[in-house]
C-alpha cells in the first residue's frame, strides 16, 4: 500500500491544529500558523495576554454587540484572537510577514482580516468556517488576498 503524503496545506493545517491545544479559550480553539517558502514564521493560539488570568482560570468577559444587519454577537474582552497573537510574536521577533500565508483552524473574523490584509497576507487558508458571510462586502476590495478551504 503507497504512502500518501499530505499537501504542503494539509500539512500546515495540522499544525495549526496542535497549536489550538494550547488555547485557553472556553468557546472555541484556534490556531493560526503563518508560514512563508514553507517555512513556519508565528504562531498563535487564542487566550489572555501573557501574564494575565486565563478564561480556563477565572472565566470569560462576555459582551454583546449588535452588527449593522442586526445580528447580536458575543465576544470575550478577555481573549486575543489566535491570528493577532501570531502577528504579535513575527512583531515581537522582529519577523517580516509580508507576502506570507497564514493558517487559520477558523476563517477569521472581520477584524483580524482587516489587520491581516494591513499586514501583507497573501493567503488565508482555514479548515473550518466561521462567519465567512461578514468578509463578503471585504473581499470585493482585496483580490490580492485569496482565502482557500482546506480539506484534511
Amino acid at each position: 500500500m503507497a504512502n500518501v503524503r499530505p499537501s504542503w496545506d494539509q500539512y500546515f493545517l495540522t499544525i495549526t491544529r496542535t497549536v489550538a491545544e494550547r488555547s485557553t479559550c472556553l468557546r472555541a480553539k484556534v490556531g493560526a500558523v503563518i508560514v512563508r517558502d514553507k517555512n513556519i514564521l508565528a504562531t498563535g493560539y487564542n487566550g489572555a495576554p501573557s501574564g494575565l488570568p486565563h478564561c480556563l482560570d477565572v472565566g470569560c468577559l462576555i459582551y454583546r454587540s449588535t452588527t449593522p444587519t442586526g445580528e447580536v454577537e458575543e465576544n470575550c474582552f478577555r481573549t486575543i484572537h489566535a491570528e493577532i497573537n501570531a502577528i504579535a510574536q513575527a512583531a515581537k521577533n522582529g519577523t517580516s510577514i509580508r507576502d506570507a500565508t497564514i493558517y487559520i483552524t477558523h476563517t477569521p473574523c472581520i477584524h483580524c482580516f482587516k489587520v491581516l490584509v494591513n499586514t501583507g497576507i497573501v493567503r488565508i487558508c482555514y479548515e473550518k468556517e466561521y462567519k465567512l458571510h461578514t468578509l463578503s462586502p471585504l473581499l470585493e476590495y482585496t483580490p490580492h488576498v485569496r482565502l482557500h478551504k482546506v480539506d484534511l
